[in-house]
């Protein structure tokens, strides 16, 4: 069955179809909450809240082939949410999470060194290479015109190709 029909089934109220829909993207969900978040508990708290908001909201969606972008804007605003949340309470770990950790030497994981963009560039990055989505597809997710989109993703390959080549000149010095 396809996700279409799913979908479709989903906002019918067919229950099955939404468990299908969300058990296919609980990793997806996972990887952009913890670009996000970081903690795993954050993380949980955000999918938990995204799936609720969607489960009560999936008969309002107009296009099934809008489901992904439309789970990834709610989970994007629920993460969100949380930072501030934390941030507004003054917690010292959330503080610490946004902070910049320098990638180790020699292997390198790219995830890593993703994540230690600026949020707004993390989400472009993450969005575009790791869930495949269009330029069009991350700017009705962010609610941003494309050209912002593509300043953003532009921006991004700029500073990751910087941390990587400054990796590279320090392996080489070492």
């Amino acid at each position: 069955m396809s996700n279409k029909q799913d979908v479709r089934k989903a906002r019918n109220g067919d229950h099955e179809a939404f468990i299908r829909l969300i058990t296919e993207m609980k990793l997806p969900l996972y990887r952009m909450a913890h670009s996000i978040l970081k903690s795993d508990e954050d993380c949980a708290d955000a999918i938990q809240e995204t799936i609720l908001k969607a489960y009560k909201a999936v008969h309002t969606l107009q296009k099934p082939d809008y489901f992904q972008s439309w789970l990834f804007r709610i989970l994007i605003n629920e993460c969100n949410r949380l930072l501030a949340k934390h941030l507004k309470l003054g917690e010292v770990e959330a503080i610490e999470r946004l902070s910049y950790i320098e990638p180790g030497y020699g292997n390198i994981d790219i995830r890593e060194v993703v994540n230690d963009l600026d949020e707004s560039l993390r989400i472009v990055v993450i969005l575009h290479y790791f869930h495949d989505m269009t330029m069009k597809q991350i700017s009705d997710i962010l609610d941003l015109t494309e050209g912002a989109v593509k300043t953003r993703m532009h921006r991004a390959r700029k500073q990751l190709l910087e941390w990587l080549s400054n990796l590279e000149t320090k392996e080489h010095e070492a």
